[in-house]
């Protein structure tokens, strides 16, 4: 299991078109991957369940991903994450 917190910089956080992309890159990945924030968890290869956590512009979040490929899941989303969602 990997996990790394990142802070989300965009003004609106993740609303429906940086979840998307968030889901998006999660879902290229082999790995089980999750999304917390204050203690609730969700799937982060689910828009649904990224949009649920209310996550705003300076929110902490945690990621946490299990699997073969865990270490570059992690680190790529929050890559995304620090780029202000624009994938290199």
């Amino acid at each position: 299991m990997y996990t790394r917190e990142v802070t989300i910089q965009n003004q609106v956080g993740l609303h429906a078109r940086p979840a998307t992309f968030f889901m998006q890159k999660a879902n290229e990945c082999a790995s089980s991957i999750w999304v917390e924030r204050d203690g609730r968890r969700a799937n982060a290869k689910s828009l649904l369940g990224i949009l649920s956590l209310g996550i705003v512009g300076g929110t902490d979040i945690r990621i946490i991903a299990d699997g073969a490929d865990e270490q570059a899941a992690v680190d790529a989303l929050v890559d995304l994450v620090e780029n202000g969602f624009q994938d290199e």
